[in-house]
């Protein structure tokens, strides 16, 4: 069998499941996939600690994971910090099986792991996403504040010309500059500095530096120095506040509105409504699954829970906020269909 046969053979098997079989052959494949991460990375830490790669004619262990191996280079990169993680600490391992910590976390985590906060770290980290342990890790280790900069970004062919010259030079230990390169393209654009500081970095066009220049200057009498963060905080709470009065109704001083509450022949929702529900369901889908509530927070929608089709009003007892997939999914579930999946 080919693995072109064997792809629709296992999407074949896959039709056929009931709805209950398909979610536990999907916990059980997740389980064996968290199995065989694990035994890799102990194999891959003992391939690492007896440098056999060398002996395949490769510099690095990086090298060989995408040379031979061909792993891309961000799973090269996550599998061998996690490899060198483990052979340090040894309940990495089991954190991994588990399922307490993924690959990411266990590369985040790795430089500021030693002996006498590995076991606490290894704890706090579990289950959290990569944005909880960016913060965990920032809390630990903070660092200093980010300068103000602003910079003409190099042009593609500069960018080039200094990629090719700069790839006769080896810039980490035990490293290929595909490595180095991947410590770069992994870093986001929004880091935790510290526990209540981050370091945010974007690219900009000429048009918006031009604002960002001009908004300075007006705003010297108020802001001095002409802080960037500052000033982009003035910025981001004006147009919070404009979009809060268009999204939902937020205003100063509302009004309460008895009667268009209680309308039921009608889809509009008062904006009483649309400040109500905003408030309690806390600008996040109410939707709550299996497993919990929806954790969205955009693409928002105002939801009748009893149809409006079947009689419901545009209510606070009726109104909930959805995510547009949830939506959709309930309106899809009430008439008798599932959505279909996005491409």
């Amino acid at each position: 069998m080919n693995a072109n046969d064997s792809s629709h053979s296992f999407r074949n098997e896959c039709l056929v499941l009931s709805d209950d079989a398909l979610v536990a052959r999907l916990a059980a494949l997740v389980h064996n996939e968290r199995r065989a991460t694990t035994e890799l990375i102990a194999a891959l830490a003992e391939f690492d600690r007896r440098k056999l790669y060398l002996g395949h004619g490769c510099s690095s262990l990086f090298t060989y994971c995408t040379q031979v191996l061909h792993l891309s280079e961000h799973a090269a990169f996550n599998r061998i910090e996690a490899a060198r993680a483990a052979s340090r600490f040894p309940a990495v391992l089991c954190a991994l099986e588990q399922g307490w910590l993924t690959l990411t976390a266990v590369r985040l985590l790795s430089p500021i792991l030693t002996t006498d906060n590995q076991e606490r770290l290894l704890r706090d980290a579990r289950h959290k996403s990569k944005r909880d342990v960016e913060h965990l890790v920032a809390a630990e280790r903070p660092r200093a504040d980010a300068a103000d900069v602003i910079r003409r970004q190099p042009s593609a062919n500069v960018l080039h010309t200094t990629a090719r010259h700069s790839s006769d030079t080896t810039t980490l230990p035990d490293a290929t500059n595909a490595e180095a390169r991947e410590k770069r393209l992994d870093t986001p654009t929004t880091t935790p500095l510290s526990v209540e500081r981050y370091r945010i970095q974007f690219t900009a066009s000429k048009a918006v530096e031009e604002k960002l220049r001009r908004a300075q200057a007006l705003l010297r009498h108020s802001i001095p120095g002409g802080q960037i963060e500052a000033v982009i905080e003035r910025a981001l709470d004006m147009l919070l506040a404009s979009l809060e009065k268009q999204k939902w109704a937020s205003t100063a001083r509302p009004r309460t509105s008895v009667g268009r509450d209680a309308a039921a022949n009608s889809r509009h929702v008062p904006a009483a409504v649309k400040r109500e529900v905003w408030k309690r369901d806390g600008g996040r889908c109410a939707f709550v699954g299996s497993v919990g509530r929806c954790t969205e927070q955009a693409f928002l929608e105002f939801h009748h829970v009893i149809p409006f089709a079947e009689g419901g009003a545009a209510t606070t007892t009726n109104i909930e906020l959805r995510c547009r997939s949830h939506n959709a999914y309930e309106a899809a579930q009430f008439i008798g269909v599932l959505p279909l999946s996005e491409p």
